[in-house]
């Protein structure tokens, strides 16, 4: 049984998290067996301490270029551990972000190139890319308007950027959508969370209609 690799991507704030939720709730009864959900940076213990050392509001010094290469590192580590044993049991494996991240955030927010950042993790992944990934658009602004909201006491160290880091990410996403549109579709995440929702669960039945009750 052929394995299939599903992203999630977007801003802090698009409320693709919750999205990924709700959707595994929705999920046939016969297909759960067959699903794995994971997170990146993360997904095992090697994984999740480097995303502590990441995301740690305190690592305000942590230079660009380590910033990436730890990202790289964590992911490779996942793709070992989770991704790859999965999608070779046949698994269909939904992952909260992936490389589509960190050309996004290094590449073009932190502008260290995101044809850099691409070739950076081309090798950390042997070339694994993503059968379908969602990606939940909205402005910088209101995810951040909603992060200070619903997560005052989660804010980590990349919630303290200036709004033009933010608007760097989101132009990389929307280069990344017309770019690749047979493998990035991109759901408005503006609008109400059960709007989203359906627009996630549409995506995701045309692509593995078995999938969704």
């Amino acid at each position: 049984m052929e394995g299939k690799f599903i992203t999630l991507e977007g801003l802090d704030g698009s409320g693709k998290t919750t999205v990924l939720e709700k959707l595994m709730e929705a999920l046939d009864e016969q297909q759960k067996h067959r699903v794995i959900v994971t997170r990146e940076p993360g997904g095992n213990q090697i994984s999740e301490k480097i995303r502590q050392l990441l995301l740690d509001a305190n690592s305000l010094k942590m230079d660009s270029r380590t910033e990436a290469l730890l990202y790289a590192a964590a992911r490779r580590q996942h793709l070992v551990e989770n991704v790859l044993p999965a999608l070779a049991a046949g698994k269909i494996v939904f992952c909260d972000r992936y490389v589509d991240s960190s050309v996004a955030y290094q590449g073009a927010g932190r502008q260290l190139g995101e044809t850099t950042i691409a070739e950076l993790n081309q090798f950390a992944t042997a070339g694994l890319q993503a059968d379908l990934t969602l990606y939940f658009d909205l402005p910088p602004q209101i995810g951040l308007q909603r992060i200070s909201h619903y997560r005052q006491n989660q804010i980590n160290r990349l919630d303290q950027e200036k709004m033009d880091f933010y608007q760097r990410v989101r132009a990389s996403y929307l280069r990344l959508v017309a770019e690749e549109p047979k493998r990035v579709v991109k759901i408005d995440a503006t609008t109400t969370l059960t709007r989203v929702i359906e627009q996630a669960r549409k995506t995701l039945k045309e692509h593995l209609p078995e999938l969704l009750s």
